[in-house]
């Protein structure tokens, strides 16, 4: 690769690590307030919990969109609209908490939700911004971006929560901003319109064939399902962990340790799936996610819960990485929009519907046997998964992995 072709390639990845501290700082703040914020403007505090739900409804309903978008107009194009939404967003939500409008204020949530619809593919902008043999690591790297989340999310809402007249207001305006810094930055990019030959162009499948296609499935099943899995067992941890008598703070602590588990190993993770393979990195994610729950279940002490979550940290960052990494195998240049859409359709789907259903799961079942529950998903993506593990021992594997490419 020439010289300044490494450099460009760099560069790319490091505004599109930026980009990513930037969208998760904006989001992790806002689930650090939403429901506070959404308490004091309900009429009933039972819909409290609505904007956060907006903030995942918003990736699940943009998500196709924003990939369609970014064919036509390319990723520069799309990921500044993105910053455009959470600059509407954070002044939404901000304009809702300074009229005691909650309705508003939720809309707000849902136009930052939305900003992570198109923020979702900095990682496979930054897998085709590279070589092959960088594109691993280039996607861990974007992803590590979110450590600074872990900490910087957190501390924005505290810093500016009694700014002001009026609480919160200006953590949502911090968040507009925070939209205009990623506008600029994304504006930075350099990254070549994707080329599709005629060729390939007339070779793509059908949305149908994709489906059907074994290599797209497992990938897809384990990257939405290990989010959803995290999502469900996050949403319910500071619901179970005041149940069992801990406080604010505790909770608080037990979350941080988790949004470090979930990108602090992105450092390695690329390094760890170009040597042992997508997959077999994908299924220890799995294992992982399993240990969170044998954890979880072993008891209620702030041990139990910091180690718990920790696992279910780590345990998403290898299926969330290796089930992209996996996707990135399985189709054309002419399928990519498509066969990315879908992927994300599906991880903000169910990641919507695990988010909606934490704390109904916690009331009825109970944190153990909502914990044990989860069992079920991952022994089925496991088994899914266990042909791409050794998939020269799977001829039927091999033959469908091949006709993929």
């Amino acid at each position: 690769m020439p010289e300044h072709a490494s450099r460009r390639m760099i560069a790319n990845v490091a505004l599109l690590s930026v980009s990513q501290a930037l969208l998760l700082t904006t989001v992790v703040g806002g689930m650090a307030v939403s429901a506070l914020a959404g308490r004091t403007l309900a009429a009933d505090p039972a819909l409290a919990t609505i904007p956060i739900a907006a903030l995942l409804v918003g990736p699940f309903i943009t998500s196709w969109p924003a990939s369609m978008f970014m064919q036509k107009f390319g990723r520069r194009a799309g990921f500044t609209l993105g910053s455009c939404l959470a600059v509407i967003g954070g002044t939404l939500a901000a304009a809702g908490i300074a009229e005691q409008d909650f309705w508003l204020f939720t809309v707000g949530h849902l136009f930052v939700g939305a900003f992570q619809g198109f923020g979702n593919y900095y990682r496979f902008a930054a897998m085709e911004a590279t070589n092959d043999r960088f594109r691993h690591r280039a996607m861990s790297w974007v992803i590590a971006g979110g450590v600074i989340a872990a900490f910087a999310g957190p501390a924005l809402a505290h810093a500016t929560r009694t700014v002001g007249p009026v609480e919160f207001v200006w953590t949502y305006a911090a968040m507009a901003v925070l939209g205009l810094v990623s506008a600029a930055v994304v504006n930075r990019l350099s990254l070549d319109r994707p080329k599709v030959s005629q060729a390939d162009a007339s070779s793509a499948r059908r949305l149908g064939r994709i489906l059907s296609s074994y290599p797209v499935i497992a990938a897809v099943a384990t990257g939405s399902v290990g989010y959803a899995v995290m999502i469900l067992a996050m949403t319910a941890t500071p619901l179970a962990m005041s149940d069992c008598g801990l406080g604010m703070e505790q909770s608080r602590s037990v979350i941080q340790w988790h949004v470090l588990g979930m990108f602090a190993p992105s450092f390695f993770t690329g390094r760890v799936i170009q040597r042992f393979g997508a997959a077999r990195v994908a299924m220890t994610g799995l294992f992982l996610l399993t240990g969170h729950v044998l954890v979880a279940v072993s008891g209620s002490e702030m041990v139990q819960f910091i180690s718990a979550l920790v696992l279910l940290g780590i345990g998403w960052n290898f299926t969330f990485l290796g089930g992209t990494s996996m996707l990135a195998q399985t189709h054309s240049p002419a399928e990519r929009a498509k066969v990315q859409a879908i992927n994300e359709f599906m991880v903000f789907g169910l990641s919507a519907l695990a988010s909606l259903s934490a704390g109904w799961l916690l009331a009825h079942v109970g944190w153990a046997t909502l914990n044990l529950t989860l069992l079920v998903p991952l022994t089925v993506v496991a088994l899914v998964l266990l042909p791409s593990v050794a998939p020269m021992r799977c001829p039927m594997m091999r033959q469908a992995t091949q006709e993929s490419r």
